[in-house]
């Protein structure tokens, strides 16, 4: 499977195409709607998701509630485009009104792309960077991802998250907890965490680099269950399935490091601490005694739960802003602020589920006859009964 996004930040819509879903799978907009809602919400969120109540139109792909296996496309208009229009058509500037509309972008911020946009393309005006290299593509990712969590969901294969930190506050991690508990959990907490005590400091902690004019990031973990074993490969590094989690986790906006399972952890401990002992029962076939390399080995799933984790930086934008260089004059300032979100850690846990549940649908689509959805289904359990009979 393969998708494409479209857009800009303050664009009249976002717009993405899927292909490769197989036919006859359900699929409703309110399946992909109520990920975008999820993606809006989270405690320190700026004033754009007041704005944005973001909505998806199916306009490909569907018909009468299944895929069609031909290319689905996604819309979310943006609400806020109605003030941008100028600033952002399409149509050539008349010589009088470009000064008073196009609003040029000549100061980059740092830790964005600006700087490094500009250089590349040869913008001179480096708002042609920031409205495409903005976090606000990831609601189409997300609705991508939702498609193909759908497709999970219909072969027993559950995804959520939590947040494990923000800036610096732990949360406790309780594994012992079922994905319909964690997700239970975590939807009624305003900063997707398991963990009440935590919740509280990290709101805390939130505040605190609000009123300081600062930002602060975290971690998040997915969590899934229900993947057979066997998906993906040792044979090529191109095709290992955690390879490619690893970078779908790092493509999102503001993520700087991936782990899987005890992650770096396993560089402090012996191989008999982090090696995952293997076991058998008739019930159920070979399982693992721990799940310490988070549910892959050789680049393939070994049937017990994916645990990943990604790390995401502050977001740059600050109201107390660091110091750049105007690539007009040459001259310091101190970074202007297009808008900001003290922390958007909880936020960045669903678009993570979402990325991850993309690879592993592509996995799956991949490794499975997928042409119709009836056979995939029927290929991928019995892939599950030769696994528990091998």
């Amino acid at each position: 499977m393969r998708y494409l996004t479209a857009g800009e930040s303050h664009g009249p819509q976002l717009t993405t195409i899927l292909e490769g879903f197989p036919a006859g799978m359900p699929l409703l907009a309110e399946d992909i709607n109520e990920e975008l809602t999820r993606r809006q919400k989270g405690y320190g969120r700026g004033r754009r998701m007041q704005i944005e109540k973001d909505t998806v139109e199916i306009v490909a792909g569907v018909r009468h509630g299944y895929t069609l296996g031909s290319p689905i496309a996604l819309v979310v208009k943006n609400n806020d485009w109605k003030h941008w229009t100028k600033i952002m058509g399409i149509e050539p500037l008349g010589q009088d009104e470009e000064n008073e509309v196009k609003r040029k972008v000549s100061r980059p911020r740092p830790g964005h792309a600006d700087l490094n946009g500009a250089i590349k393309y040869g913008h001179r005006d480096m708002r042609n960077v920031l409205e495409r290299s903005s976090a606000r593509e990831t609601t189409v990712r997300v609705a991508a991802g939702a498609v193909a969590k759908k497709l999970l969901s219909l072969v027993g294969i559950k995804v959520a998250s939590q947040v494990v930190e923000i800036g610096g506050v732990k949360a406790r991690v309780d594994y012992s907890l079922t994905l319909d508990e964690i997700k239970d959990r975590t939807e009624n907490s305003p900063v997707r965490t398991t963990d009440p005590d935590a919740e509280k400091r990290m709101m805390k902690a939130i505040d605190d680099a609000k009123e300081n004019g600062d930002s602060i990031g975290g971690i998040v973990e997915v969590i899934v269950t229900g993947m057979p074993a066997g998906v993906g490969s040792y044979v090529h590094y191109d095709r290992k399935l955690d390879a490619k989690l690893a970078a779908a986790i790092v493509s999102i906006n503001a993520f700087k490091g991936v782990e899987f399972g005890i992650g770096f952890e396993a560089a402090r401990k012996p191989g008999s601490e982090v090696h995952d002992e293997i076991a058998w029962e008739k019930e159920s076939g070979y399982y693992r005694k721990s799940n310490q390399l988070g549910g892959f080995e050789g680049g393939m799933t070994t049937g017990m739960p994916i645990i990943i984790r990604g790390v995401m930086k502050p977001i740059p934008t600050l109201y107390k802003p660091l110091m750049s260089v105007d690539i007009e004059t040459k001259e310091p300032f101190s970074a202007s602020i297009e808008r900001s979100d003290s922390c958007a850690v909880p936020a960045a846990a669903v678009v993570a589920e979402n990325v991850v549940a993309w690879e592993l649908a592509n996995a799956l689509v991949d490794q499975f006859y997928s042409d119709r959805f009836e056979t995939f289904v029927e290929e991928i359990n019995k892939q599950r009964e030769y696994a528990r009979e091998f």
